[in-house]
């Protein structure tokens, strides 16, 4: 006797309200080509997110990610915004446990990138200064995954006027590093180029305009990562949508999104704002076009 089975469907261009640990669930297996979020920090915004224990966040998140394992495609791409908090004047560790906990579970801890909040106003504490940056933690499924590296060169700027005007010999060969860390270089390679590879660190204003959430990044944040991991026609997962970023950052390159929330609040704003943003790309505001058919009712109630 065979027993039909239901095919899991992917909720495209849509947002999920719910507990992103339950609603995960329901995604299909190897359906998700970048995943971009930034989850609650331990104990930050009790009022926002009820806040979750630092000795509790390791275990809290490990459930999340496995999900997310199984749920990214193999040459997909997870990036994790996040941050340790300083409580009592010590830098708490559970960034760092969950970076180990996560190998453990499978994860390649491919990179880690710095975001780098340029418009950060001054601050002082007894034993440190004012955080002016983020941790964008890179983890992938296998050593080799889908990356486009070209999508996010940046302009040569005046170096290549001072720096390779004047090419000395060395400059021309592959010059092995000095100091014995098996580096090398050769400067003569990028001269003529326009273009060139950034860092792994990113210089973006935060947002000013938070749109009602006490924790908005900047749209160019996901951006940067989802035309560095995906290609168009693609699909962006964020498991902690917010006010909608990672949806608007999506449709203006024309990749499909999917987005789990669980504060209905947010998840109304998040609606909000992509309505606005499609509104905008019908009327000729913008110069993108969404990708695919968006689902009418911009939201999937999975309670």
């Amino acid at each position: 006797m065979t027993i039909a089975t239901k095919e899991v469907q992917m909720p495209m261009d849509s947002i999920i309200l719910g507990d992103c640990a339950k609603m995960l669930a329901t995604l299909p297996d190897a359906s998700i080509d970048l995943v971009f979020t930034s989850p609650p920090y331990a104990d930050n915004r009790k009022k926002t997110y009820q806040g979750v224990a630092i000795d509790q966040y390791v275990d809290w998140f490990l459930p999340i990610s496995r999900e997310l394992l199984r749920v990214l495609k193999p040459d997909g791409s997870f990036v994790l915004n996040i941050k340790e908090r300083a409580v009592h004047g010590e830098r708490q560790t559970y960034v760092l446990e969950l970076i180990l906990a996560m190998k453990k579970q499978g994860w390649l801890w491919t990179e880690e990138y710095v975001w780098h909040k340029k418009n950060c106003y001054p601050g002082k504490w007894p034993n440190r200064f004012r955080d002016s940056w983020e941790r964008c933690l890179h983890f992938t499924k296998a050593k080799r995954f889908k990356m486009f590296q070209e999508a996010v060169m940046v302009p040569m700027g005046d170096w290549k006027h001072k720096r390779l005007g004047k090419l000395s010999e060395t400059d021309r060969i592959r010059d092995e590093s000095h100091v014995g860390s098996g580096f090398g270089k050769n400067i003569s390679h990028w001269v003529g180029r326009e273009m060139a590879y950034p860092t792994n660190v990113l210089h973006l204003a935060t947002e000013c305009a938070n749109r009602g959430h006490s924790a908005s990044f900047p749209i160019a944040l996901p951006s940067w990562f989802i035309k560095l991991f995906t290609q168009e026609g693609d699909v962006v997962l964020d498991p902690f949508m917010g006010s909608g970023t990672t949806a608007l950052a999506s449709i203006d390159l024309r990749r499909h999104y999917v987005g789990i929330e669980a504060m209905e609040t947010y998840h109304d704003m998040a609606l909000e704002a992509v309505r606005s943003r499609l509104g905008e790309q019908r009327n000729g505001n913008n110069g993108h076009r969404s990708v695919g058919r968006v689902d009418t009712s911009l939201s999937r109630r999975l309670l």
